[in-house]
This record gives structure tokens, sequence and C-alpha cells, in this order.
């Protein structure tokens, strides 16, 4: 017998949030900007140059001493 409960859905908080997105039109990888490590960063799938955008992303502190300074 399978049982599946129903999980409430919870509202996350967006904002738009400053990202990385890989140049290489065959991949769609990105990255938040407080998660990079350095000043131009790579892309980790293809290893392509990344372009600075934006997009609407739940809200995440990330608390890292590593992080870049924008």
């Amino acid at each position: 017998m399978y049982y599946s409960r129903k999980r409430q859905m919870i509202d996350l908080p967006e904002e738009m949030t400053m990202i990385w997105s890989c140049t290489n039109k065959e991949c769609n990888g990105w990255m938040r900007n407080n998660f990079v490590f350095s000043i131009q960063p790579i892309c980790g799938q293809c290893n392509s140059l990344m372009e600075k955008g934006e997009k609407v992303l739940p809200i995440l502190a990330n608390t890292s001493p590593n992080q870049t300074k924008s």
C-alpha cells in the first residue's frame, strides 16, 4: 500500500539577487554572487567564463568568511 503525505507549501521571501551566469549557450550554469570565491568566476560545469546578471531567488545568507566582497 502506498501512502503519500501532502506537504504544505511554504512561501519563502524572494528578492532580486546578483548572480553569475555561464556565457556558453549550451550550458545553463549559474551561481549566486555571494557564493563565488574569485573576482571573475569560471563555470563549474563547462569551464567557460561567467557574466554578471540578476535573478529573483529565495533569500539565502552566506556566512562564510571566505566570500568575496563586491
